[in-house]
């Protein structure tokens, strides 16, 4: 079995005005994940975001515009595929992800071709709002139908990606509110998914874009594009 520690290992950051985090979520990462690489996908800021990760050794890329995280991630994929990594892992720029937790992640990502690191599998110290709670009991529930198999942290943008995912999710990936659509897109591919359980914190600066009603409109909307998603029809591989 190869190393995972001694495979290519890139960090991405998809970041809206987060310079008040940005500079201390970088230095977290370099504490615990020495040998990976951080990439922080700029997505329009308008503050110093992209100065202050420069600052702190970050690779920057900087989106002409606010493409969302859906086009900011797909930016980075495609940036770890160009570039040969064998890992790729997605972290949030507001300091709720801990980065003590990402050996849970490349330990897992052996066996496995995504892992999501979950504030639910296992009870953490981690307290969600009611909403948010709501939501999470909700799409679970739904992927088991969709898919079969249960997911406790459905939303977590806390996640490893081995080589195939990386090349799946540079090739494509959900624009609007993505990660539950992206679970059920690898599970289509025939990709191998796991949960660990990983502690967060709330969120370090600034505030959640997410308010009432616009989480009315997420599960709506998310709910629809999980079940067009599960209705495609499979590829069928050719023989050669």
């Amino acid at each position: 079995m190869i190393n995972v520690n001694a495979r290519k290992k890139l960090v991405i950051i998809p970041a809206y005005n987060e310079e008040n985090s940005i500079g201390a979520v970088i230095q977290d990462i370099y504490a615990h994940a020495a040998d990976a690489d951080v990439l922080v996908i700029n997505d329009g800021s308008t503050d110093r975001t992209a100065e202050i990760a420069c600052f702190h050794g970050a690779k920057v890329l900087t989106m002409p515009f606010n493409v969302g995280i859906g086009g900011g991630m797909q930016t980075g994929y495609r940036y770890a595929l160009k570039n040969g990594y064998d890992i790729a892992v997605q972290m949030d720029a507001d300091g709720q992800h801990c980065a003590e937790e990402l050996p849970k992640l490349f330990e897992q990502i052996k066996q496995h071709d995504l892992v999501i690191g979950s504030r639910y599998v296992e009870e953490t110290s981690y307290k969600s709002t009611v909403m948010r709670r709501i939501g999470m009991v909700f799409f679970t529930g739904l992927l088991r139908v969709v898919l079969g198999q249960r997911f406790t942290d459905t939303t977590s943008g806390f996640r490893a990606a081995n080589r195939k995912v990386i090349a799946l999710y540079a090739d494509y990936y959900p624009m609007d509110y993505p990660e539950v659509e992206s679970i059920v897109y690898l599970k289509r591919k025939g990709c191998r998914i796991a949960e660990v359980k990983t502690e967060m914190r709330v969120r370090q600066a600034g505030k959640s874009s997410i308010t009432p009603i616009k989480s009315i409109y997420y599960m709506i909307k998310v709910t629809l594009s999980v079940i067009m998603c599960a209705a495609r029809p499979k590829e069928v591989k050719q023989p050669l």
